[in-house]
């Protein structure tokens, strides 16, 4: 579903959070929003993996990756894995690589930052648990929206029709 976060902070002020400015946006999709699920690992990529090869519909992973910026959570392999199970889109508190291939990708992205440098793969981590981030406690269940302006977030879905 597209939103343009400028419009849900007029109309819902009062029951959304909005997540500081720390985020550019990598995917083809410039709007999107879902259901939060959460993932927490520190340079480590398996449980990202594991999450995007689930059912996404409707989801957006929220990666608390520690904002760390020397391995890179995401690449365009695991973007592809999101895209073939039907996620909306992936903010990633972390960095990413594959940019240029990333760009061209149906999916909103939102991470830190870029880097070459992958993160292993050992499955180490906590998934479906509060994260806090962005100046914001991302919980599962809660619902995120982002474009090209912001991301925010409300603790049930926005009646935006």
């Amino acid at each position: 579903m597209e939103c343009n976060t400028s419009e849900l902070c007029d109309m819902f002020a009062e029951n959304i959070d909005v997540v500081d400015p720390v985020f550019s946006s990598f995917g083809a999709r410039l709007s999107y929003s879902g259901e939060v699920t959460t993932v927490k690992c520190f340079e480590d990529r398996g449980l990202v993996d594991k999450i995007l090869a689930t059912n996404g519909l409707g989801k957006v992973l929220l990666i608390d990756g520690g904002g760390s910026l020397r391995r890179a959570i995401l690449d365009a392999d695991s973007v592809q894995l999101a895209i073939e199970n039907d996620w909306e889109g992936i903010i990633c508190f972390g960095a990413l690589r594959d940019i240029d291939l990333l760009e061209e990708m149906d999916i909103g992205i939102h991470a830190l930052g870029a880097i070459p440098v992958s993160a292993e793969s050992r499955e180490i981590g906590d998934l479906d648990i509060a994260v806090n981030f962005g100046g914001v406690t991302f919980l599962p269940e809660d619902f995120v929206y982002a474009d090209s302006t912001g991301i925010v977030l409300s603790g049930e879905a926005l009646d935006v029709d």
